[in-house]
């Protein structure tokens, strides 16, 4: 059916969920409500309870989201990621609503769906730019493979039987070479990821920097290193070795030749993410994470006398 209403919002749902069904049959009706048209693709209509008002879509592709002010998406971290590959390629905000555990890209948990429409509907919310990397893979000096990524690069041994051995490299010159599970090459917003899994360091979203994160190396030195966000970081897979793989956000993957070389930087295109409150991150962190804060007294509180 064809719409012509003002406002519009694209909504992108993990139906796989039955608590993902019933969200967006909340979001979706209380946005229809109000005026606000809702277009969703029509493979997740199909599992979703939706009203004849709602505009299907027949292909997954960024023009899908043209003319729309906002992707509401709903889910856990692996659809968060999922839309944020339709939030970059359409530069829509997208505005994540975690369905799953810990969703440190989602703006709003499931019990503040009737909020994020009232903040929709009335246009309070702000935008803000996450930095992405862009990845290219080289083999015999030619370009192979090109990626992007919002959380990590993360490049892999292919298989349980032997290590993957690399050569780590900054800004062009070597850093060291050993055997390992892997390497993360990650953004500040990856760092509470697959970096943080590794026991990378925590990165506030607004410091721009690039990290490389070694997995389980076997080396004297292989702490993880953060640098400058105009650096770039590479990874060579030596000769000698078995294939590795390389994944760009645990979504897409593509397999790494021995001799292949991975290199990252600061990507061209970011990705805009909706945000309806100011809550600090350290506050983001703790809730997240469950950390105890008991014993806390705060900074001193002086007399207004």
């Amino acid at each position: 059916m064809t719409q012509n209403l003002a406002r519009t919002v694209f909504l992108l749902a993990h139906t796989g969920r039955a608590a993902a069904i019933r969200s967006a049959e909340l979001v979706v009706k209380g946005l229809l409500r109000h005026g606000i048209g809702v277009r969703v693709l029509e493979e997740e209509a199909r599992d979703l309870p939706l009203p004849d008002e709602v505009h299907l879509v027949k292909e997954a592709t960024p023009q899908c989201l043209d003319g729309c002010e906002l992707l509401i998406v709903l889910g856990g971290d692996g659809t968060l990621l999922r839309g944020a590959e339709f939030a970059r390629a359409s530069g829509v905000p997208m505005l994540g609503v975690n369905l799953g555990r810990v969703g440190f890209l989602a703006e709003a948990e499931r019990d503040d769906l009737d909020r994020v429409v009232d903040r929709v509907v009335a246009r309070s919310y702000e935008v803000e730019e996450r930095m992405t990397v862009d990845v290219v893979v080289h083999r015999n000096g030619d370009i192979v493979h090109t990626d992007w990524a919002l959380n990590e690069a993360a490049v892999q041994k292919a298989g349980a039987e032997k290590l993957l051995e690399v050569v780590l490299e900054i800004d062009g010159r070597p850093v060291s070479e050993f055997g390992c599970d892997g390497v993360i090459l990650s953004t500040p917003t990856g760092s509470t990821a697959y970096a943080f899994s590794a026991g990378g360091p925590v990165v506030w979203p607004e410091v721009e920097a690039l990290l490389m994160v070694p997995i389980s190396a076997h080396a004297l030195f292989a702490k993880p290193l953060v640098t400058s966000p105009d650096s770039v970081l590479a990874v060579e897979v030596l000769p000698h070795i078995l294939p590795g793989v390389l994944w760009c956000d645990g979504r897409r993957t593509v397999e790494l030749p021995p001799g292949a070389r991975v290199e990252v930087r600061r990507g061209a295109v970011p990705v805009r993410l909706a945000r309806l409150h100011h809550s600090s991150f350290t506050d983001r962190l703790v809730a997240k994470f469950a950390l105890p804060t008991t014993g806390w007294r705060g900074a001193p509180h002086h007399s207004s006398e």
